[in-house]
């Protein structure tokens, strides 16, 4: 992941602590709590992009869909760098964990086949 979205966290993090009000544990829990509003936003996005809600219409675009993921992404990351100085390497070793877990689940169980090609 580039640096400096990382740096970025960091700022946003230092910020939240400077401006908080509540204990360092309320805010740690209104930080991960914060994910669920997020997600909620993208759910009103999609109702609002595809026009579910027949008495508002479509209310929203595709657009902001996009933007409303990209909230829940940051306040993710928010969260994860304020539960460890160590983000950074925890997301990096996630990552290549569920990239290891999603390639050898694409792996054939008896390994490679042969194609047509080959066995002719």
């Amino acid at each position: 992941m580039d640096s400096r979205i990382w740096e970025s966290v960091d700022h946003l993090v230092a910020w939240l602590d400077e401006e908080g009000t509540q204990s360092p544990q309320e805010e740690r829990l209104l930080r991960i709590l914060k994910l669920s509003e997020e997600i909620g936003e993208v759910g009103a996005a999609v109702i609002g992009a595809t026009g579910q809600n027949p008495r508002k219409g479509v209310t929203h675009t595709w657009e902001d869909v996009q933007h409303e993921l990209c909230d829940v992404v940051f306040s993710a990351l928010v969260a994860l760098r304020t539960l460890t100085p160590d983000a950074a390497r925890v997301f990096a070793d996630r990552l290549a964990y569920v990239e290891q877990r999603s390639a050898a689940s694409r792996r054939p169980a008896d390994g490679p086949r042969e194609t047509a090609a080959e066995s002719s």
